[in-house]
C-alpha cells in the first residue's frame, strides 16, 4: 500500500522540518515547499498530493492566495498553519 503524499508549505525551514519529521514518524510521505510559488509548482507536478499544510504568511504569494488558486483546480483537504493569533 502506498503512503499518503503531504505537501509541507512553510517559508521557515525549522517548521517545515518539523512538520515533516512529524508526518513520516506517522508513515507519511511528504513533500516540501518554501512559499506559495514553489507549492503551486509541487502540486502540479504531483497529482497524489492527498493533504496540504499551508502557512499563511509567506513572501511571493501568501496562504490565502495559494489556497485561492488550488481551489481554482482542486478540493485536496488544506490546513491552514499560522503563527497569527
Amino acid at each position: 500500500m502506498d503512503k499518503l503524499k503531504i505537501l509541507v508549505v512553510d517559508d521557515e525551514s525549522r517548521m517545515r522540518k518539523l512538520v515533516k519529521d512529524f508526518l513520516q514518524r506517522e508513515g507519511f510521505e511528504v513533500v516540501e515547499a518554501g512559499d506559495g510559488l514553489e507549492a503551486m509548482d509541487r502540486f502540479y507536478e504531483d497529482k497524489n498530493i492527498a493533504l496540504i499544510i499551508l502557512d499563511v504568511m509567506m513572501p511571493k504569494m501568501d496562504g490565502w492566495q495559494t489556497c485561492r488558486e488550488i481551489r481554482k483546480e482542486s478540493k485536496v483537504p488544506i490546513i491552514m498553519l499560522t503563527a497569527r493569533g
